[in-house]
């Protein structure tokens, strides 16, 4: 049977269960907000209607390769760039796996403007805009967050639900809970992919001079998978899987050149 197609406008009735998408977001963020020393921060989220899928994938690479510890991007090493890379093989050969991401400067003129200083409000700031960025009026979210050590009057779940569904005036996010990423393969995967964007826009705006090899080796990797083996990432990107987005203050990092290619003097 054929879907219907729903006008944006159109309200949808639990009726049209076989009409509405319900989809996992595994969510995590790279680079602390109070660290002055790691001027980026990203937020990003791999999304799917069948988690099962990929993580039997990655299950069954975990036994292959006889490795059970927890992935980190911070963490690779020679023990599990190979394993690293398996979970992002498992990730491209699954379909319907999408992934966004919202990265910014901490010293930059928007995070300045908007959050003043505020870490907590940024957080939940930039959540809600990277997950407002992946909701078609036909799907519902639920959101699986890596967990953050938070204040007590601090109410991220609530919040982040309760913000969005009054936005779109519907039912968009059904739930938010946060577990320790040591729990699920899939926000350990999230964390690796952010980490290597993350790490991209370092080197790009020499934050990084030469880095980590096996931090490059897995950047690497992604890009190569991407198609974008050559190039960086401070423009983001956006294909038929990945919308990464990067904010343009990162950009202004960059050394201003002359018409010549010369680093312009201040």
């Amino acid at each position: 049977m054929l879907e219907k197609i729903f006008p944006k406008n159109t309200d949808l009735k639990l009726s049209d269960y076989k009409n509405i998408w319900t989809r996992f977001c595994f969510l995590d963020e790279s680079g602390s907000l109070k660290d002055p020393k790691d001027p980026f921060f990203t937020i990003g989220f791999i999304k799917c209607s069948q988690p099962y899928y990929l993580n039997s994938k990655i299950i069954y690479e975990r036994t292959r390769l006889n490795f059970y510890d927890e992935m980190k991007f911070n963490k690779l090493s020679k023990k599990n760039i190979d394993f690293a890379k398996s979970t992002l093989d498992s990730f491209f050969s699954s379909r319907s796996m999408f992934f966004n991401s919202y990265s910014l400067d901490k010293q930059g003129d928007y995070f300045f403007r908007e959050f003043g200083g505020d870490t907590w409000q940024a957080y939940e700031d930039i959540s809600m805009r990277v997950l407002k960025s992946a909701i078609p009026h036909n799907e519902i979210l639920i959101v699986v967050a890596d967990y953050v050590t938070t204040p007590k009057d601090i109410k991220f779940e609530v919040n982040l639900k309760r913000r969005i569904n009054d936005e779109f005036g519907r039912l968009a996010i059904a739930g938010v809970c946060r577990f320790d990423s040591k729990s699920n393969d899939l926000l350990q995967l999230t964390d690796l992919i952010i980490g290597a964007i993350n790490y991209d826009l370092k080197l790009s705006t020499g934050v990084i001079l030469k880095g980590d090899k096996y931090k490059r080796r897995f950047l690497e990797y992604l890009k190569e998978n991407l198609g974008i083996k050559d190039k960086n990432l401070l423009d983001g990107l956006k294909n038929y899987m990945f919308n990464i987005f990067v904010d343009k203050d990162v950009k202004k990092r960059l050394p201003l050149l002359t018409s010549s290619g010369d680093i312009k003097k201040e």
